[in-house]
């Protein structure tokens, strides 16, 4: 029996974070298969996935608004043509899970999270709540849950990338999921153990600066404290945080995989204050070198980060409720209560090669079972 022919599906190839690197782990199980994508901006992205073939929709007007043309992504991913592949294998949020199959086609859908936007979860854009787009937005809402709904059953099998995300499945899609954790940076060289460059002690925050992430009631909060904070990310919000933040707060903009693991392994600790993560790379992969995180107690870092021992969580995001718990958080530290060797052994199921491994398992096996079921052959030859 021949090779079966895999196609892969991504929401948007538009940024590099944590879904690309899902996709560079998928990409490295399957070598030939091509990508197919809503928007495509290969500046943005890594040399691994601008290396494989791009299948995208020559459309410019997507090209240059595609968050104020979602209502037109159902249509571009059911356009796309997977007549001539035996595997299926989107991953996402929105979209992927969307394209259309036959009945002797595998798909399997690994899902980051239900749209975000559509079931009134914080999203980074503010697009939607403006003026020109609020009074159609609700209409639009209810057409895209209804199709995101449809979407969810077509899928053979879904995957989520944590139990929150399992669970959202189950409440917005009454499918269930079976769980396989993303890959996260955890095996990196010693010589980020210690660097003498860094003179003051300092707090850490990464990622996109978006409204969601409530980066601004962070700053609000060094701002009063006096402490040191080194934030480590760009985005939309990044103008107004520098404008209210004192000189005890230092914006690094984008930097490397590199200086961002220097960052990791010089800081006391990671703040997160975000609501309802999907799952929350960032505290894994500060948590790998040995750093303890303080997160809000919700989402995804319920699942990752075990209080008292890898780090705390606040309750109330408000100033004031941020203040206290990093007052006793530092408290914490300065009287060595967390084990960076122990919060380092934390994270070690979350790696890449660990991830590789059950994703291709799972793939084989339901490839097994569809094609003896479709041709009567138990040959899977993956």
């Amino acid at each position: 029996m021949t090779e079966p022919k895999v196609a892969l599906i991504h929401d948007y190839l538009v940024q590099y974070g944590g879904a690309e690197k899902t996709l560079e782990a998928i990409m490295e199980l399957f070598p030939a298969a091509p990508i197919y994508t809503g928007v495509y901006k290969p500046k943005l992205l890594s040399s691994q996935i601008n290396s494989r073939k791009i299948i995208c929709p020559n459309n410019s007007l997507l090209n240059m608004f595609p968050k104020h043309l979602t209502f037109l992504m159902p249509t571009v991913f059911e356009s796309f043509d997977l007549r001539e592949y035996d595997i299926i294998i989107s991953d996402g949020t929105a979209w992927p899970k969307g394209v259309l199959t036959t009945p002797q086609q595998l798909h399997i859908s690994y899902v980051h999270t239900p749209p975000r936007f559509l079931y009134k979860y914080s999203v980074e854009s503010s697009v939607r709540n403006s003026l020109i787009y609020k009074p159609f937005v609700s209409y639009l809402d209810h057409y895209l849950r209804m199709w995101d709904f449809s979407a969810a059953q077509r899928p053979d099998y879904l995957l989520a990338n944590s139990q929150e995300i399992r669970k959202r499945i189950q409440k917005f899609y009454k499918r269930d999921a079976k769980v396989i954790y993303p890959p996260v940076e955890i095996d990196f060289p010693t010589k980020f153990d210690t660097d003498q460059n860094f003179a003051e002690p300092y707090y850490l925050s990464v990622g996109r600066l978006s409204a969601y992430k409530n980066l601004d009631i962070l700053v609000q909060a060094f701002n009063l404290l006096g402490m040191h904070l080194t934030i480590a990310g760009t985005g939309i919000e990044e103008p107004k945080l520098k404008k209210m933040a004192k000189p005890n707060i230092k914006f690094l903009g984008r930097v490397s995989e590199l200086e961002k693991h220097q960052l990791y392994a010089n800081c006391l600790g990671l703040i997160f204050p975000v609501v309802d993560e999907d799952l929350g790379i960032v505290p894994i992969e500060a948590m790998a070198h040995g750093k303890p995180v303080l997160a809000h107690r919700s989402g995804g870092v319920l699942e990752t980060v075990q209080e008292g021992f890898s780090g705390m969580f606040f309750d109330t995001v408000t100033v004031e409720s941020l203040i206290e718990k990093i007052k006793e958080f530092d408290t914490a530290i300065r009287a060595k209560k967390f084990n960076p060797e122990q919060i380092k052994q934390t994270t070690q199921n979350y790696g890449k090669e660990r991830f590789k491994k059950e994703f291709s398992s799972f793939v084989r096996e339901k490839w097994e079972e569809h094609n003896a079921r479709t041709t009567g052959s138990t040959n899977n030859n993956l």
